[in-house]
């Protein structure tokens, strides 16, 4: 046993965690390293983590989940607010008996990490944000009406795929509500904040380029607003700027992701 888990063993479990009217499906690694939590984006599944577990090894402990209606397993909610997202943070951890974990998150997951290190800053040893969580107002009439034209463009399909886990069973509407929440949450004056509140190490690891829905050089103008966070706060820097565009940085670039844990993990030991 360690100070970190009561239910740290050596062998992986895989389960359903209960919160609220759901229940998540979790994989966790056991064994006595340091607890590394990921985040996934926003209808993704645990195993896109695939390449960075493997590059950190077995040295760590690795606790993956399907958020709620995503993945083959985790079952559909009537709630698929980003509060529920967060809250859904600590029952993970507590199902597993986890005190303190290190918070990787990729796009949507980078929202949950940074606001739950930032609520949470005696349970977090520190978190790596890849591609996501930057303060930016890029969310106006135009572009909710573009997010719901889009889901509703894709909503013929997306059913066909939902017994292999590939697309939420989120209806169309629930997934443009989830995107266009986002975007709220994403304003300046909403996640500048919560960043600059943030007390413990963080890390971004940095995509490059455009990626699905978005156009011209709109994701690179969202990045740039970086700059002014790691001014603010000493707490946070950016690890790596990679050449993958915002789709492919984890089946791409999973070394940088896993040396920027490592980095974190180094920097709570010198706390």
């Amino acid at each position: 046993m360690t100070k970190n888990s009561t239910f740290s063993t050596n062998s992986t479990w895989t389960g359903m965690v209960p919160v609220d009217d759901t229940a998540l499906a979790v994989t966790d690694t056991g064994g006595p390293g340091i607890p590394v939590l990921y985040l996934n984006g926003q209808f993704a599944t645990q195993g896109y983590w695939r390449r960075a577990i493997a590059e950190l090894g077995t040295g760590w402990r690795h606790i993956t989940y399907d958020e709620r209606g995503r993945g083959r397993k985790s079952k559909r909610s009537a709630d698929y607010s980003f509060e529920a997202a967060v809250r859904d943070v600590d029952a993970v951890l507590a199902a597993r008996g986890v005190e303190r974990a290190l918070v990787v998150g990729w796009s949507y997951g980078a929202f949950v990490a940074a606001h739950w290190a930032g609520r949470n800053p005696d349970r977090a040893l520190g978190a790596v944000l890849v591609d996501g969580a930057y303060p930016y107002d890029w969310l106006d009439e135009a572009m909710e009406q573009r997010i719901r034209k889009l889901f509703r463009r894709m909503g013929w399909f997306t059913p066909l795929l939902r017994p292999t886990g590939l697309t939420p069973r989120l209806s169309a509407e629930q997934q443009a509500e989830s995107n266009i929440e986002l975007g709220r949450l994403s304003r300046e004056r909403e996640l500048g904040p919560v960043l600059d509140d943030i007390t413990v190490p963080v890390r971004y690891v940095v995509a490059s380029g455009k990626s699905l829905g978005s156009r011209g050089d709109e994701q690179e103008r969202i990045r740039t607003s970086l700059a002014a966070v790691t001014a603010r706060n000493a707490n946070i820097e950016v690890s790596a700027k990679v050449a993958s565009n915002h789709g492919a940085i984890l089946r791409k670039d999973f070394r940088a992701i896993a040396e920027a844990v490592r980095e974190v993990a180094a920097l709570d030991r010198g706390r």
